[in-house]
Formats: C-alpha cells, sequence, structure tokens
C-alpha cells in the first residue's frame, strides 16, 4: 500500500537517500530541511527532480515545525508514515563540551523529536492509524569515548521511542526504530566541537585524540564495501513496505561488526520491557491496536 510519508532531515544523507528511495518505489514524500537554498540547494533539486515535495522546517522552532507538519499534511492531501530522521553529531572530550554545546545538539536530536512529535501526533490519533521511524543510533546503545554526549542524545531519542510505542499503540499507532552503524557520509565531518578550548587544553596530548579516533574510524567504514547510506535508506524503505502491524520495533543497520551485538542487547531489553510490563499489568501497551 502506498503511504504518504514526511521525512525531516532530508538534506543529509539517510533522509535524501530515503527520500528518493520511497518516491521511486511509489510513496508520496515531502521532506523537510531548514532551507532549500545555499549549501542545500543542489540536494534540494535533485530531490524535486525525483518527485520529492520540500517544505522549509527548523525542528529546533515550534513555529517552524508546526507550520511545516500542516504544509505537508496539505501538499499529500493526508499523512500515513513520520521519518523522524533530523540530527546532528557531536565529537570531543565530554568535559569541554559547554552546557550551550550540548543543548544545541539536543535542541535537534531530542527536542526537536518532541515538537515533530507534537505536531503529527494530533492528526495520527485522531485517523487512528500510522507509522513513527525514528533514526537512533547503534552508540545509542552503547557508549564510546569522544562521542558520549552524541550517545547520551540517542539514548535520550530511545527512551522517548520506548515511551511513545506503549502510550500510542492504542491509537493504532506503531513506533520503529533504525540503528545505523557509522557510514562514511557528511555527517561525521559536521559534527559539533567542544566549546571550552581552554579545558580542552587542560588533557594535553589526549586532547588530538577525538580527530584522530573519528578519521581513523571514518577511513575503517569506508574501506567496508556494504556499509553505505544506500543501505540504511533501504531499510526505511523496507519497514515502510512491511504490513501495518507487522514493523519490528528495532532494525540495526550496520555491516562493521556491531550488528550482532546491538541485536542480542535488543533482545534481552525487549524480553526485559515485556516481563517488566507483565508484572505491572500494562502488557497491553504493547500490542498494537489494528482496528
Amino acid at each position: 500500500m502506498k503511504q504518504k510519508v514526511l521525512v525531516t532531515g532530508a538534506s543529509g544523507a539517510f533522509g535524501s537517500l530515503t527520500c528518493i528511495q520511497l518516491a521511486e518505489n511509489g510513496h508520496q514524500v515531502v521532506g523537510t530541511m531548514r532551507s532549500v537554498s545555499g549549501k542545500n540547494e543542489s540536494i534540494a533539486r535533485e530531490l524535486q527532480a525525483k518527485g520529492v515535495a520540500l517544505v522549509e522546517m527548523d525542528v529546533t522552532r515550534e513555529d517552524s515545525v508546526n507550520a511545516g507538519v500542516q504544509s505537508a499534511i496539505a501538499l499529500m492531501g493526508g499523512l500515513d508514515t513520520v521519518f523522524n530522521n533530523a540530527g546532528i553529531g557531536a565529537n570531543g572530550i565530554l568535559e569541554c563540551f559547554t552546557v550551550a554545546d550540548l543543548r544545541n545538539m539536543f535542541e535537534v536530536n531530542v527536542f526537536g523529536v518532541q515538537r515533530l512529535m507534537r505536531a503529527v501526533l494530533p492528526y495520527l490519533r485522531q485517523q487512528r492509524k500510522g507509522t513513527i521511524i525514528h533514526t537512533s543510533s547503534c552508540i545509542g546503545r552503547v557508549t564510546t569515548p569522544f562521542l558520549a554526549s552524541y550517545c547520551a542524545s540517542k539514548y535520550a531519542l530511545e527512551s522517548l521511542a520506548e515511551g511513545y510505542r506503549a502510550e500510542l499503540s492504542g491509537f493504532g499507532i506503531e513506533s520503529c526504530i533504525v540503528e545505523p552503524g557509522g557510514f562514511p557520509t557528511a555527517f561525521m565531518s559536521g559534527m559539533i566541537s567542544p566549546g571550552d578550548t581552554d579545558r580542552m587544553n587542560q588533557y594535553g596530548e589526549m586532547a588530538s585524540l577525538p580527530e584522530t579516533s573519528i578519521h581513523g574510524y571514518v577511513a575503517y567504514v569506508q574501506s567496508i564495501p556494504e556499509q553505505r547510506p544506500e543501505r540504511v535508506a533501504e531499510a526505511v524503505l523496507q519497514l515502510v513496505n512491511t504490513p501495518f502491524g507487522e514493523k519490528p520495533f528495532r532494525t540495526v543497520v550496520d555491516f562493521s561488526g556491531l550488528k550482532q551485538p546491538i541485536e542480542n542487547y535488543n533482545k534481552v531489553l525487549n524480553d526485559t520491557t515485556k516481563a517488566i510490563y507483565t508484572a505491572n499489568a500494562v502488557e497491553n501497551l504493547l500490542t498494537l491496536n489494528k482496528d
């Protein structure tokens, strides 16, 4: 069944490739980005040429999110699926990030998610059917040095998605999380750096390790033929095409060795969640209402 899909963060690799694959497979797609001009002009033209409608949206501003969602619904004549994909990264020694640094990232990765959910859910609840897909990360499941601030934002996203999954199931709204590993995209080079350089200097030789580490990691994933952002877009397309109510809650997309360990972790968490819900007599919240 063809879907009407809203994709945030359409200017990035995951977002743009997903928009294109969805459109090429007959789905109606609206992609969002902060601006369709400037640095995004080229990708905006490419998406439009593929049949993707574009709406300007800044997920850090509530008025922009609300207006963007209304425009997307008007353009498509409805809304079935939301791909909550906008995000930014951060790389550096954790102590050296100021509160303002972390707030800037959480404004996109966490608060931006909440703004979008509050904008789309009244519509989806009213029609009593819908699908939400969130872009998380394998390091939203395990924390790695120098990326801990970014990991924290994705841990938070995972918790929001868990909560929404339970609270929306009775309204016929299914929830999914996509957990990519690291992919060689512009996302890696666009990460936020710590703002407190004086504090960073106190770490001596370690101060250079975050940059050295990320460059080494990018070189590593570039050497893996399958570790390409197209695989993430394909995973999202597969989720959208999977019949309503049959989608897995979590999908790991990785070819660098993380997939099996993260899936094992997810299975243990899933079993634990079921046990806790059952003990608290709310296990029905894990069952999607398909009526």
